[in-house]
C-alpha cells in the first residue's frame, strides 16, 4: 500500500519569519504609525500641489506671491514657499 497523504510542504511555502534579532511588536506598531503619518503628510503635499496647478498658482510663493525658482521646485515639487524669501 502507498501513502497518498500528498507531498510534504515545501520549506518555501512557510511564511517569512524574522531571523536573528528579536523584533518587539511595540516597535513594529510604532514604526508603522510613523510611516503612516509620513504618507499622510506626503499625500497632503501632493494634493496641495495639484490644487495649485489647477488654479495656476503652483509656481508662486503662497505668502509673498513671488515666483518660486525652478530649481526649488525641481528639488521639492510640493514646495509652497521659496526658502530664500
Amino acid at each position: 500500500m502507498t501513502d497518498e497523504a500528498g507531498p510534504e510542504p515545501d520549506q518555501h511555502d512557510q511564511p517569512d519569519r524574522p531571523t536573528g534579532e528579536h523584533h518587539d511588536l511595540a516597535d513594529t506598531v510604532e514604526s508603522d504609525t510613523l510611516d503612516l503619518d509620513r504618507v499622510e503628510h506626503d499625500l497632503f503635499g501632493v494634493e496641495a500641489a495639484l490644487r495649485r496647478l489647477d488654479d495656476g498658482t503652483y509656481w508662486t510663493d503662497e505668502v509673498t506671491g513671488q515666483p518660486i525658482p525652478d530649481e526649488v521646485l525641481a528639488a521639492d515639487p510640493v514646495a509652497r514657499r521659496n526658502p530664500s524669501s
